[in-house]
């Protein structure tokens, strides 16, 4: 459906603009829908996700050292490997989520508290019927697989059950959680995060106390306390949200105009999730099975590392999902597509201020980390860093083909994208290329799927364009990194300084040249107003 012209010219707007604010609409006698939040809930909420994170990064990188060092790196890819076994099942859930997400966000926009409290139990009943098959396949295809495909060390294949059955517990928790988290985003109580990830970083570091002092086999030890923390970070979601959300109140309710379009949603992105999870962890399994534990645990430090800074970016995106589809839901189209602008240019920024430094000085920061980081993780790391970049510019035009609720397309063609690339990557594998160079196929192919997903919004989202997302996002991003990219080369190459001295310039920089020329007037300001109106907020006085 194409839009008027009057549409079609608001489109074009410099996306710095605020959006206006929107007047409720009536959806029933008697229940008025929730107004999309203000931009200032916005910065709010990626604050305190930021702070989340932040809590996460200083926390996750002093454990993943202590925990490498005290299992070392076999132990370290068994875990890895073992646990992406039960990962791979995961695709089910993760399909679940994002349709959860999607509705109750849809209908918390429209305001039918009464539909909205019956997609909650609706969506709990699909969720608890997926962990039962899960847990099915986890302890028939997924037992097989380990027992018979996965090369694990001789004397360790008892220790690799333990963590199996540890990962397969945690899963089920896990899908039957997605409901209560779905609503905290719902509802945009992002603080909740970080106040819970105060308690989850508490418990980390109780995990690597006792790890050091437990006389006991350290791998198997240590997968019992993950799960552990697991649980008791998920019973204080769920306890939140049955406390403050009255919809979390479970009834047995199988209401088949609510159930039919949310299996229907799921069960198309169902194979979008399928494909990408078998794509990860399926490259996991080669570089096992041609290459060892050693490679995967390098793939892992590598992994774990990138996971973290691009969910740092990612934040931003999860301000945003609500706002998006909540403005979709009451046909506020050009205001949506300017979020979704907004949306992949403020993550991708944030995202290149945080790789950039980082893929200069990736060695000196593996080596101060991990004192001796595995082989080939400072490479590995590198080149998801590329991955990442494209990752992180879709990501905004996948939620907003999310918000129309039609990713038949969507999904079939980024499932077949994923897809490829395992057969590619064996075939490279079988002729004898080293372990690094498949990884760029995932960087190809990851380019492939951002080019579809921009064909498939602009047939799907009115007011969007292509050409609007190049001239807005794209070609902005893209200027920006390089002239950066580049003056950071010049000095690494020109310069011989110390290693953290280096590191600090290249962030004071990276973080100088992102303000000063990736963001407009309007945007420095908003940003400057925002940041004070929060802080403010959450600390009083203080600022």
């Amino acid at each position: 459906m194409q839009g008027s012209d009057t549409d079609k010219n608001k489109a074009i707007r410099d996306a710095s603009e605020e959006p206006k604010v929107l007047q409720p609409v009536e959806v029933e006698v008697g229940l008025e829908p929730e107004p999309p939040s203000s931009n200032s809930r916005i910065a709010k909420n990626a604050l305190m996700l930021y702070i989340r994170m932040f809590l996460t990064l200083i926390v996750g990188l002093y454990t993943s050292r202590v925990v490498l060092n005290t299992l070392g790196v076999e132990d370290y890819g068994i875990y890895g490997v073992v646990g992406g076994v039960v990962a791979m099942l995961g695709f089910l859930n993760a399909s679940m989520s994002g349709a959860t997400s999607r509705f109750l966000t849809f209908e918390l926009g429209r305001g039918d508290k009464k539909r909205l409290a019956e997609t909650f139990s609706s969506a709990l009943i699909v969720h608890i019927i997926i962990a039962l098959i899960v847990f099915v396949l986890a302890e028939t295809v997924g037992l097989w697989f380990l027992t018979h495909k996965l090369v694990i060390p001789a004397g360790r294949m008892n220790a690799a059950h333990w963590v199996y059955q540890m990962s397969i517990l945690s899963a089920m928790l896990g899908i039957t959680q997605v409901p209560y988290n779905a609503t905290i985003i719902a509802h945009e109580k992002m603080d909740i995060y970080a106040y819970v990830e105060i308690l989850n970083v508490t418990l980390k570091l109780l995990i690597v106390y006792l790890l050091t002092i437990g006389n006991f086999d350290k791998l198997i030890l240590y997968a019992i306390l993950v799960f552990a923390v697991s649980v008791i970070i998920i019973m204080v979601y769920r306890i939140y949200c049955i406390r403050h959300f009255p919809e979390s109140h479970f009834h047995w309710i199988w209401n088949p105009t609510i159930l039919k379009p949310l299996i229907s949603f799921s069960g198309w992105d169902l194979y979008g999730n399928m494909s990408l999870t078998i794509r990860q962890q399926g490259i996991q399994f080669l570089v096992n099975m041609f290459f060892g534990v050693v490679y995967n645990a390098a793939n892992n430090i590598a992994s774990t590392v990138l996971s973290v800074v691009l969910s740092l970016s990612h934040n931003i995106t999860i301000a945003f999902r609500p706002q998006i589809i909540k403005l979709y839901s009451v046909k506020e189209y050009t205001n949506c597509v300017q979020l979704i602008y907004k949306c992949c240019r403020y993550s991708t920024l944030l995202l290149c201020a945080l790789c950039i430094p980082f893929y200069f000085n990736v060695e000196w920061l593996l080596e101060m980390w991990l004192v001796k980081p595995p082989q080939l993780s400072a490479l590995f790391c590198r080149i998801f860093i590329f991955s990442c970049f494209f990752n992180i510019l879709s990501v905004g035009v996948q939620i907003g083909i999310h918000a129309t609720g039609d990713i038949k397309i969507f999904s079939f063609v980024t499932g077949c994208c994923h897809l490829c690339t395992l057969p590619i990557i064996y075939l490279l594998y079988v002729i004898g290329i080293p372990v690094y160079s498949a990884f760029w196929v995932s960087v190809m192919i990851t380019v492939l799927i951002l080019i579809a997903d921009l064909i498939i919004a602009q047939n799907r989202i009115c007011t969007f364009r292509i050409s609007d997302y190049v001239m807005i996002v794209f070609l902005q991003i893209i200027s920006v990194s390089a002239i950066i990219v580049f003056i950071l080369y010049l000095m690494h190459t020109l310069l011989n300084t110390k290693p953290l001295l280096s590191f600090l310039l290249d962030i004071m920089l990276t973080v100088l040249m992102l303000y000063s020329i990736g963001l407009s007037k309007i945007e420095k300001s908003q940003l400057k107003s925002k940041v004070s109106l929060s802080l403010k907020k959450l600390y009083g006085n203080y600022f």
